[in-house]
């Protein structure tokens, strides 16, 4: 009896050992298909605890996220909206539920951890938003939901409390959900035309720019100083792009036609634009830009058209190319057609938008290009919130018009040590186009002091870049 007892422990621990593949093999068309191989590990208990003490959570993180988020919102808020914070944040009763752990092996005296989320709770999210020439109005995100799974690296280490740093971020793959109605409150959004979109296109700026691999938040553990450098992002190539021509494109004027231009982007905080194409639904720009790559295989080339107008700009078709396709060093030609928004499932208006006409060719840095593009990308974020201090563009967004559109495209020319440009562009960060030395010389001109105008403000005794710009129409 013992003897068969240990034959059937035999049996059964083989059987463990197959995998799906395995099992195909053995039982061929009679294969059952309820047989599952999950991926991540159930953890019910986790489940029961975390609900025991989000509480607690709850608090302290609202407490962070109003800290850290907050400046996000000023940074990522669209031209179209003058503030953004929240004046009510709650995370409410319910606590997330984690449907499972995948713990990856140990690599690099790293351990990888994947955590699929869900949190359908009850939250109170209030936001203060006002526009130009508009009161401020609270509009209250109800219903919301957020999908992901979430990627947590251990960086291990040999002191107590054994791990130097923890790096958090949101996997592409699946794409994070976050979806949530808004209401205003003691009011109508109708007073703020377009707010939704505007505050969608904040929310998802953010959490791709911030938080989706390859971003990623580190965090420092225990207190000691330790280099978290190798565990931060890093520019791994550059992607120069011609924007030909578009054809077809769908006319949103009652009179004439559109006047259509491009902006592009990998990062939303780089986002980069054409010239404008004067009432013409087939436009050709032929222009040329060049942009940072930090994950080829993850990440995707954002290619939005709009209709300049003298309100609110309409977006006329987006489309994306994923990075992935490209082979290093190999110049494409890629004809791309339009849709009204990359996520299809909510749009209800799925008529033609026409298509776009784009090269590309990419380069894969060596290490000291990629030094190079790393300085660069950081001499241009602080030149941005040199220029907001100073009240010449009201968030990091602003950027990309105005006479600040130079510094959207990576070439700081001001006096900032950066050059003319020449060094930017040869890193992989700048514009090449047309543009760039026309908006060059003016920032040039307003912030020396140049002008006539300037120079009876400086013998009156003010002579600040802020006022500079607003008097000459250039803000």
């Amino acid at each position: 009896m013992r003897s068969r007892n240990y034959s059937l422990a035999v049996e059964v621990k083989l059987m463990g050992s197959l995998n799906r593949d395995d099992l195909k093999k053995m039982c061929g068309d009679n294969f059952p298909e309820w047989i599952s191989f999950p991926i991540y590990e159930q953890v019910k208990w986790l489940n029961k605890q975390l609900s025991k003490l989000w509480p607690f959570v709850a608090e302290a993180a609202e407490a962070i996220i109003k800290e850290s988020v907050e400046p996000l919102l000023e940074d990522y808020r669209p031209p179209g909206i003058t503030s953004l914070k929240f004046s009510k944040l709650s995370l409410g009763t319910v606590a997330p539920k984690i449907e499972g752990i995948r713990v990856q092996s140990l690599k690099n005296d790293q351990i990888t951890m994947d955590i699929d989320l869900r949190w359908g709770g009850d939250p109170n999210i209030v936001l203060s938003v006002q526009a130009a020439m508009v009161a401020s109005i609270p509009i209250q995100l109800k219903d919301l939901q957020v999908f992901t799974v979430i990627r947590i690296i251990f960086q291990l280490a040999e002191d107590i409390p054994c791990i130097s740093a923890v790096v958090v971020a949101l996997l592409s793959e699946p794409k994070p959900r976050i979806d949530y109605t808004l209401k205003a409150i003691g009011g109508s959004l109708t007073a703020l035309p377009g707010i939704s979109d505007m505050i969608d296109d904040t929310v998802n700026s953010i959490v791709t720019d911030m938080l989706e691999w390859p971003h990623r938040i580190v965090v420092p553990i225990g207190g000691i100083p330790v280099d978290t450098s190798d565990l931060e992002l890093k520019p791994q190539g550059k992607l120069t792009v011609t924007i030909v021509r578009a054809n077809g494109l769908k006319n949103h004027e009652m009179i004439g036609k559109s006047d259509p231009y491009v902006v592009l982007y990998i990062r939303p905080l780089f986002k980069l634009k054409t010239k404008t194409i004067d009432n013409n639904l087939n436009p050709v720009w032929d222009q040329t830009f060049e942009l940072i790559a930090e994950d080829k295989e993850t990440q995707s080339l954002i290619l939005e058209v709009y209709d300049k107008d003298i309100g609110q700009d309409q977006r006329m078709g987006v489309t994306k190319l994923s990075l992935n396709e490209l082979e290093a060093e190999t110049p494409k030609e890629i004809e791309l057609r339009l849709l009204p928004k990359l996520d299809m499932l909510k749009v209800k208006d799925k008529k033609d938008r026409g298509t776009i006409t784009v090269k590309v060719l990419y380069h894969e840095f060596n290490k000291e290009e990629q030094l190079a593009a790393l300085e660069a990308e950081k001499k241009i974020l602080e030149e941005r919130k040199r220029l907001k201090a100073e009240g010449v563009i009201g968030s990091t967004m602003d950027a990309l018009d105005g006479a600040a559109s130079i510094v959207g495209s990576g070439v700081g020319m001001v006096g900032t040590g950066i050059g003319a440009g020449a060094g930017i562009v040869g890193s992989g960060l700048g514009a090449v186009g047309s543009g760039l030395s026309k908006a060059g010389k003016f920032m040039g001109r307003t912030f020396t002091g140049q002008s006539s105008s300037s120079h009876a403000r400086k013998r009156s005794g003010s002579s600040t870049p802020v006022n500079s710009l607003q008097q000459n129409g250039g803000a």
